[in-house]
């Protein structure tokens, strides 16, 4: 592992920005599909996802479980709600905020997407053994909620390094698919 006293950053070795450009090549890939196809960008088909997912939640529920700031969401929710793929109703235990839930078409439009997403994620997962598919998912068990879980500094580095073999390997993976698409 790296000498944490250097002083300097080299970006290609900084897990955090690896981790990051991995997730975004993913996000990408998948998000020119639903834009092509659905009109959808990434902030609307998450919410999409999320409201499926867990019924209806209010903009800053969706923030946190998003992981996305509140005008992402706000900008989001409201092109949703002008496609009338979302609806307000008013929040019973609090009166001063409102939930966001699926309409009717909102919830067609994800039931045709969830096949292209399982898809997407069949060629992006189709050049890794299922063994580092799931030692990866552990991984993300791990630091989910946030890093570092483990007791010790050893520990940490150690899992880091196994998660960028694994993220590694995706992010190939990913480049790969973007060629058959």
């Amino acid at each position: 592992m790296r000498n944490s006293r250097t002083k300097k950053l080299r970006l290609q070795d900084y897990l955090p920005y690896r981790l990051s450009v991995a997730a975004n090549a993913v996000s990408r890939l998948i998000a020119d599909a639903y834009e092509s196809k659905f009109g959808l960008s990434i902030a609307q088909w998450r919410l999409i996802a999320v409201l499926a997912d867990e019924g209806p939640l209010t903009q800053q529920g969706l923030t946190v479980r998003t992981i996305m700031d509140k005008v992402t969401i706000t900008r989001a929710a409201s092109e949703l709600q002008r496609r009338k793929l979302v609806r307000r109703m008013p929040n019973e235990s609090d009166g001063r905020s409102h939930l966001l839930i699926l309409s009717d078409t909102g919830r067609r439009l994800y039931e045709e997407i969830v096949p292209l997403a399982m898809e997407y994620e069949a060629q992006l997962l189709a050049d890794i053994d299922q063994r580092q598919i799931l030692q990866l998912e552990s991984y993300y068990d791990t630091w989910n909620p946030p890093l570092p879980r483990a007791t010790n500094s050893a520990q940490t580095s150690e899992r880091l390094a196994r998660t960028i073999q694994a993220i590694a390997g995706i992010a190939q993976a990913g480049q790969n698919v973007a060629m058959l698409v």
